[in-house]
Formats: structure tokens, sequence, C-alpha cells
């Protein structure tokens, strides 16, 4: 991977973060370039359960992207967040893990209040 394409993937976890502070009002940062081993989320956040990994490219490939985090989650919720040039933020959550989503962001949300 060249420079140019780690310093984009770079600013899309720091952008990604600053999202996921905004909407939840938490705390949000880089993960495993920033802190932590190769299966650490591309972003950390508090949110309990949640494993976020972010893919900040024009070409998605969705299934490559929600494999790899179903894999580096563990048994947290694997959630992909992916943005292309000029385009919104975009979360990809399986249907099956939905319910618990809902559950851990309320409950974030409940203790933040």
């Amino acid at each position: 991977m060249g420079k140019r394409s780690r310093e984009k993937g770079a600013r899309g976890e720091r952008e990604a973060a600053a999202e996921i502070r905004r909407l939840f009002g938490v705390e949000a940062c880089r993960g495993a370039q920033h802190r932590g081993g190769p299966d650490a989320p591309d972003v950390r956040a508090a949110i309990d359960g949640v494993h976020f990994e972010v893919k900040r490219r024009e070409t998605f490939r969705l299934w490559d992207a929600v494999i790899q985090a179903m894999a580096d989650a563990g048994e947290n919720i694997p959630v992909v967040l992916h943005r292309s040039n000029c385009k919104p933020w975009i979360a990809v959550v399986r249907l099956d893990d939905l319910p618990r989503l809902a559950t851990q962001l309320y409950l974030t949300s409940v203790s933040n209040a």
C-alpha cells in the first residue's frame, strides 16, 4: 500500500471517528493503526460491543469489507463505515446484528444523558 493510500485511510478513520463523536456524543479515535493490534477496530469508540471497520475509497467491495469486519470483531458487532469522495458516510451492518446494535446505541445514549 502506498503512502497516499495510507494517508487517505488515516484521514478516513479520523473523519469516521469525528462522525461517531458527533452522532453519539461519545469518545472515538483511530484504533488499529493508532493503538492496538491487527484485529483492533479502525475506530475505537465508547460504544460497548461494537467493532468499526472503515473503508474510505471509491471502489467498495461490500462483502470483502463485511467479511474482514466479522473476522476482526470477535464477539462484537461488526459495523462497516464507508464513504466515497463527495458522498456521505454510510454504515453497513448485518440484519441479524441490527437489534443488538440498536440496543448498544440506546444504552450508550442513556448512559450519556
